[in-house]
């Protein structure tokens, strides 16, 4: 189906768009078409402009060369009876159908493209409105050319030590006669699992793929076309993961009338089997199995064993491949990891593994089925302990083939889409085909549906799964798919209808197949179809924004409006607007943004446009369907550069607005006419080192005198070393001083505006402070009435450069920077005086009561001396 998911794509986004109504206007895929003999081919046929029910009837003819006026009737969607005999046996046979994508549009599918279905296809929708008007028949060219593309590289196996250089040459030709491109890529198959390595595309890009990037953009990975049909690939070191099936594939491409590129042949070459060997050290795997032919349902038993020196004291870890994809690993502490496609089985019985000794490793597997057959090997990994996996080494077995023979049911499954690509919010339909010697419907069946999203996860999860007896279970991945999948069963098909495609809906899909011999148990046979691969493509944006770049000049202090035109899609999206201003030279910074209309109405200023002040003169207005327009008003001198529009479409998908991408309008360049200017200022250049915290002030002084009737204003601007200016604060022609960055609100004063100085003084310098100042003077002159001022011409200072240095360090700026050595200063004093006051007072205490004894004694001796009285 590669080569009819374009053109299904194309037809998709060619309903998206619609047509308009008023008379019935059908509608058919431009031609001439060229398509390869034996190719799927669809053609595509709309109608329009009608009347009467919803689902039209469409018939196709052709006229075929040799009776270029004849109609042969081949396939109508209501009259079975419609085909001529030349067509009837195709028809029934479906390898002619017609697929109605909705009511008023079909697709025609001829599945085997031959000779004679070269010529004029007619598509006729009969009337069903209530007279005659416009159109009921369109006609497109169909020409079958030869199949030449060719494809071929030898097969061949080979083995090489990690670190070797490869070389593989592919020889691509075709000898079309219409103009063509070729694609040509390289894959490696390693089980089912498809890695692309590198490809050449039909534009002459080289692209890696995800897992070869790195080595492509170190040189380790090339892909070289020598010679007119010689393709090599060269991988100048080869890893393990190169290990695979590698083969090429290439593709012709063809551009149809409408402008797209169509893939009319893809083909691949004979498949090259490379197995890698880990560079050896003393360690030797091989691999041994019970039985190398089983019969389905026997028991099969896989040995891994190990030689190497002093093995006792070493850590392993073993695992298990088939056809390079790991089944299970046991690691060095002995814990057995099945990989996420065996745990059910390994938790039904059906699969064990154990660690015999450090040398012996075995996989048991009970009830073999025709998936377990291919080429076994063991992967070894020596570590330095069971808990530090850094490697020491590894190697990997000899394969080991096994082949399990069937037991008579012959079970095939194989899946189909009839598109891989679809587009948002439109239907997909898979089949899963079901065979066997026997007829299915003798059989008890089991049919399970597996996912795996894009980009891959962690292999495939189950969507559902049908029992025998019609029970649905559901699996992981059934949310994704929540109310939009439906299953229908009907003898040897089960089809997956998927209601409302989205994004989650992308990815992988295949279905496995059961044969049960009771209603109880397990699946004694089971096989696993091939991979499709469904994309969902979000719908493209249809605006197309004016890229013409202009210029237009102003005079000063008038208004100016600058437009940014476009067309819109005929839908319910909503557009988001936004301006950008380029600074003029020698400025090289990135565009600042102005102002931002979003989809929902919400405006958002930039950082450099967020003032009160600038927010009031910058405006954005829709003035009609296809025009937006930017007003500044009274334009002044900083306001001249470039400016451009972003306009990004928003449409309502899944729940959600979503942007569909900005398209960037072309730029105009916005210049201001002012007369000479005669304002005289200082223009020397100055550079000023200040510490953090000290004051400074910036110059700006007028030379000249100013008539009386005059009156000036001026705008101070920072500009840091990012290349970025703002400005600072800004003094009108009336007086009025406004400070246009909160952060400096009470830091910036200019010094005397009335006598001609306009030095800014800043205080508190701090380190954001450094960079570059200049002021810029406009000279105002008063008209007729009072209140008009006009601006006459203005003037730029000269530069003065600011650069900031820490303060000195002190022992005052010690102590200040130091809360709690501040604290134990402050404090010092006070409880030092508190000791002190207390040691006053013991001593006052101890002094008064010594003083108080001696007076008694003195007493006491006084009376023993005047009348011989004794103290008792």
């Amino acid at each position: 189906m590669g080569l009819v998911e374009h053109q299904v794509a194309a037809f998709l986004l060619f309903l998206l768009t619609g047509m308009g109504a008023g008379q019935r206007v059908v509608t058919i895929q431009k031609g001439p078409l060229y398509r390869v003999l034996g190719s799927h081919v669809t053609l595509w046929c709309k109608v329009s402009g009608y009347q009467g029910p919803a689902e039209q009837t469409f018939q196709w003819s052709i006229y075929l060369p040799s009776a270029s006026e004849r109609e042969v009737q081949i396939i109508s969607t209501a009259d079975p009876s419609f085909p001529y005999a030349i067509y009837t046996q195709r028809v029934r046979a479906q390898e002619i159908y017609v697929e109605r994508v909705q009511g008023d549009a079909v697709l025609l599918h001829i599945t085997e493209l031959q000779d004679r279905d070269a010529g004029e296809y007619e598509c006729h929708t009969p009337n069903t409105d209530g007279r005659y008007f416009g159109s009921y028949s369109a006609k497109t060219n169909l020409t079958v050319i030869a199949d030449t593309l060719s494809v071929s590289m030898g097969p061949q196996d080979l083995i090489h030590t990690e670190g070797d250089a490869m070389e593989l040459t592919c020889k691509v030709s075709r000898s079309t006669a219409q103009h063509t491109h070729l694609s040509v890529g390289w894959y490696c198959l390693r089980g089912e699992h498809r890695a692309e390595i590198l490809t050449l595309s039909k534009d002459f890009v080289v692209m890696p793929g995800p897992a070869y990037a790195q080595r492509f953009l170190a040189g380790n990975v090339r892909l070289d076309k020598v010679g007119s049909t010689s393709y090599k690939l060269s991988i100048a070191a080869v890893e393990p993961s190169d290990q695979g099936q590698l083969y090429c594939e290439a593709a012709e491409w063809i551009e149809d009338p409408d402008g797209t590129w169509k893939d009319i042949s893809r083909k691949q070459s004979e498949r090259t089997s490379l197995v890698v060997t880990p560079q050896d050290q003393d360690l030797c795997v091989g691999i041994a199995a019970t039985k190398s032919n089983p019969s389905e349902g026997d028991t099969l038993r896989l040995n891994c064993t190990l030689e190497a020196q002093r093995s006792d004291s070493r850590h392993f870890q073993v695992a298990w491949l088939l056809n390079s994809t790991e089944v299970a690993r046991i690691d060095p502490r002995g814990l057995l990891v099945w990989k996420k496609e065996y745990e059910k089985r390994a938790s039904l019985g059906q699969l064990h593994a154990f660690k015999q000794s450090n040398t012996v490793y075995i996989l048991t597997i009970h009830e073999v089925g025709l998936e377990d057959s291919g080429a076994y090997h063991c992967s070894v990994l020596e570590v330095k302990a069971p808990g530090n996996f850094q490697s020491i080494q590894t190697n990997l077995s000899s394969a080991l083939r096994i082949n399990v023979k069937p037991i008579g049911l012959g079970l095939h499954a194989t899946l189909i889409s009839r598109t891989a690509t679809v587009s948002y919010m439109q239907r997909f339909e898979l089949i899963c085909r079901m065979s066997a010697s026997r007829p299915v419907e003798e059989l008890l069946l089991s049919v399970g549906w597996l996912f795996q999203p894009k980009p891959p996860t962690d292999g495939y999860q189950e969507l559902v799964h049908v029992l025998p007896d019609g029970t649905v279970s559901w699996g992981p991945a059934q949310p994704r798919f929540q109310g939009k999948a439906q299953l229908m069963k009907a003898g040897a098909f089960s089809r997956l209808h998927i209601h409302s495609a989205v994004a989650g809906h992308a990815g992988t899909y295949q279905c496995k197949v059961g044969v049960w011999r009771t209603l109880k148990g397990q699946p004694t046979v089971s096989f696993t179809s091939n991979a499709v691969g469904i994309n969902v493509v979000p719908p493209e944006s249809k605006l197309r924004v004016a890229t013409r770049e202009n210029s237009m000049e102003v005079a000063g202090s008038a208004d100016a409006s600058i437009e940014c035109r476009m067309e819109l899609p005929l839908n319910n999206s909503q557009l988001a607007v936004s301006w950008y201003y380029l600074p003029p030279p020698p400025e090289d910074a990135n565009p600042l943004l102005i102002v931002r209309a979003s989809h929902s109405g919400l405006l958002e200023y930039g950082a450099e446009f967020s003032s009160p002040t600038q927010k009031s003169r910058f405006l954005s207005q829709r003035v009609s369907r296809h025009a937006f327009q930017l007003r500044i008003l009274s334009a002044s001198s900083g306001d001249q550069g470039q400016y451009c529009c972003a306009a990004e479409e928003w449409c309502w998908l899944e729940g959600g607005w979503h942007g569909l991408g900005e398209r960037w309008s072309g730029k105009t360049r916005l210049l201001l006419k002012l007369p000479e200017s005669e304002l005289h200022l200082e223009k020397a250049n100055h550079s000023i080192l200040a510490r953090h915290g000290e004051e400074v002030t910036l110059g700006c002084l007028l030379k000249s005198t100013l008539p009386p009737a005059v009156r000036l204003s001026a705008t101070w601007f920072h500009r840091k070393e990012d290349g970025h200016e703002r400005p600072l604060l800004t003094l009108k022609h009336d007086g009025a001083i406004e400070s246009l960055q909160e952060g400096l609100v009470g830091r910036l004063q200019l010094r005397r505006p009335t006598a001609g100085d306009l030095s800014l003084t800043l205080a508190s310098v701090q380190e954001d402070d450094a960079g570059t100042y200049h002021c810029q003077v406009q000279e105002w002159q008063q008209q007729g009435n009072k209140d008009k001022w006009k601006l006459q011409t203005w003037a730029l200072s000269g530069y003065t450069q600011l650069t900031t240095t820490p303060p000195e360090t002190t022992v005052l700026s010690r102590i200040c920077s130091s809360p709690s050595l501040l604290n134990f200063i402050l404090c010092l004093p006070l409880v030092l005086i508190l000791l002190l006051a207390l040691a006053g007072f013991c001593w006052c205490f101890i002094s008064r009561k010594r003083k108080k004894g001696t007076i008694r004694g003195d007493q006491l001796m006084e009376l023993q001396g005047a009348g011989g009285i004794k103290q008792t």
